[in-house]
């Protein structure tokens, strides 16, 4: 799906930089386009110039790979003086793909669009281009469910909110049942402009493993959930991080309508006792903390 949605086509000449060896990258995006009924050259990691000569000698249309990766062999085979002319499609993965260089391949006739996966599930999500090329967020793949929970709970969050995406998917050989990712993102409202129905979401938007070690302690987001729990009247919580005199300090911010005036002692004498460390509690308007999925903000330089 991923692959078709980036406009690789029956007989497709596909040069696949993913890893074959101890990872199984190149491998799930190799069986994704043999079923399209593309040929596949196994390029691997590496041997940059061999693999500028390769794509010389067999012209491949279309890539799969990291977008640095890329980048490195269009660059390389620029300065050889070879440029790399045949390539018109990318679908790339396996990191941050920036728009500056989604630019730099549409100047160069190249579509580039990302696929979001990990080892474990195969494809999670991917990008599917309108008419004219655009993109708007990541298609979630149709065989899977996602979910978007708070992290540290794994409870849902309302649409539009981040948080970690945790999937259930139902394969014969490897089922997972709420699968947490580890990555951060929302589902973004409305229908995709590609046609394509399914939910999407925006994309990855950072880690949600967001301990921290504090006065040599750790803390985690498991244990802010936990203030939820003890102190129903609490709604997004955020602690901050930051360095006071030379020592480590905790600040919790929670959002809250109506808890009345002795909630902050209250709430902090719940986190001294939860967490083994002392911090301040400041109650502020529900609504008002940033909607980044950040339960932890470790602000230390």
């Amino acid at each position: 799906r991923a692959l078709f949605a980036a406009g690789f086509r029956a007989g497709d000449l596909v040069h696949n930089t993913f890893s074959y060896h101890m990872t199984p990258g190149g491998w799930i995006m190799d069986a994704g386009a043999v079923a399209l009924g593309c040929a596949v050259f196994p390029a691997g990691v590496g041997n940059t110039e061999q693999q500028i000569a390769a794509m010389h000698d067999l012209e491949p249309v279309a890539y799969t790979g990291t977008p640095s990766f890329l980048r490195i062999l269009l660059e390389k085979a620029d300065e050889l003086g070879t440029p790399i002319t045949s390539l018109k499609k990318a679908s790339v993965s396996g990191e941050y793909f920036p728009p500056q260089l989604r630019e730099m391949l549409k100047s160069r006739g190249i579509v580039g669009t990302q696929t979001y996966g990990t080892a474990d599930l195969g494809l999670i999500a991917y990008e599917a281009p309108d008419a004219n090329g655009n993109v708007q967020g990541m298609v979630i793949d149709e065989d899977i469910i996602v979910e978007i929970v708070r992290p540290g709970t794994g409870e849902p969050v309302a649409d539009g909110e981040v948080g970690e995406i945790v999937v259930t998917t139902f394969n014969a050989d490897y089922p997972l049942i709420r699968f947490g990712t580890g990555d951060l993102s929302a589902v973004l409202a409305g229908p995709c402009p590609s046609g394509r129905t399914n939910t999407r979401i925006k994309g990855w938007m950072g880690r949600a493993d967001q301990t921290a070690k504090i006065k040599g302690m750790f803390v985690r987001p498991e244990q802010i959930a936990e203030l939820s729990r003890q102190h129903p009247a609490l709604k997004k919580l955020r602690l901050v991080v930051t360095r006071e005199n030379e020592q480590d300090a905790m600040t919790l911010r929670a959002e809250s309508a109506n808890g009345g005036a002795d909630l902050p002692e209250k709430v902090a004498a719940t986190l001294q006792a939860v967490t083994k460390l002392k911090g301040k509690v400041e109650i502020v308007a529900v609504g008002s903390l940033p909607n980044d999925g950040k339960v932890i903000s470790d602000e230390r330089a």
